[in-house]
């Protein structure tokens, strides 16, 4: 087991390490800093959608924006009037981008964890993420949009002031350097607002996070989910109303629910 790696033994021990260094003191409050990410195999890595399709061909990354700005029907024109603001419309409606999609809500990543029941043979992860600490490594023009207004995220606003484009951004990438922003998007739907959904991008659109955080252990661990506690966890999250009827609101999503929900359990 690495050193950054927590295996759960029960429902209690599952949530008491998602809060763990929730407390602060100086507000008085529990408020983790924690970004949660959940996954149904221990095994998959932290790489974003345009990584996994297009591999190294960064330049695909280009195309791809460009014919879906070209290409999509937009009632608001306000709604791709930037780089990041098309990217992240683009990730919402499943275009493969360089965004990776991360949760404020421990229990939200815990059904991302276990919502696949096809996975049930094999143990889960919660990846958390210090993305305070992350977003506070940010160079100075960087971190100062993000601190001139008491933020410990960015929003879209905050990143278009400080890398108008993914040009900017980009320069700052080098063989052996990235930068890591977490970002809030706007709230496009619904299904953002119920998921507490907000991003993680890289400089880089064809480079594993996971690998960017083997260099800063003190940024993340992860949470171990065997898979014989699965079926209690998604149990208990079902009658907490952590579902897909909440999550993806809509008949897509009601339809989800009630295929998982009455799947027979093989004993």
């Amino acid at each position: 087991m690495e050193k950054n790696e927590i295996v759960v033994g029960s429902w209690s021990e599952v949530c008491e390490r998602l809060y763990d260094d929730a407390w602060k003191p100086e507000l008085g409050r529990f408020r983790s800093n924690y970004a949660f990410r959940g996954l149904s195999d221990r095994s998959y890595r932290l790489q974003n959608s345009f990584f996994r399709v297009c591999g190294n061909k960064a330049h695909l990354e280009y195309h791809l924006l460009r014919n879906f700005k070209k290409y999509g029907q937009f009632d608001d024109p306000s709604t791709i009037s930037s780089d990041w603001r098309v990217m992240t419309l683009a990730q919402h409606h499943g275009l493969p981008t360089r965004l990776m999609d991360w949760t404020y809500s421990p229990f939200v990543a815990l059904h991302f964890a276990t919502e696949d029941t096809t996975k049930y043979d094999r143990d889960g992860v919660i990846w958390q993420v210090d993305f305070v600490r992350v977003n506070r490594m940010l160079p100075p023009p960087l971190k100062g949009a993000m601190e001139k207004v008491g933020a410990n995220a960015f929003t879209v606003e905050m990143l278009e002031e400080a890398v108008p484009t993914l040009q900017d951004f980009d320069a700052y990438h080098a063989p052996d350097y990235d930068l890591v922003i977490f970002f809030e998007p706007p709230s496009l739907d619904s299904r953002i607002v119920n998921q507490f959904a907000f991003f993680s991008v890289m400089s880089s659109a064809t480079r594993a996070l996971d690998d960017w955080l083997q260099n800063y252990p003190q940024l993340y661990r992860r949470i171990i989910i065997p898979h014989d506690l699965k079926w209690e966890i998604r149990d208990k999250l079902d009658q907490a109303n952590i579902t897909e009827r909440i999550l993806f609101p809509g008949l897509d999503g009601l339809a989800k629910w009630l295929l998982r929900h009455y799947t027979p359990r093989c004993l």
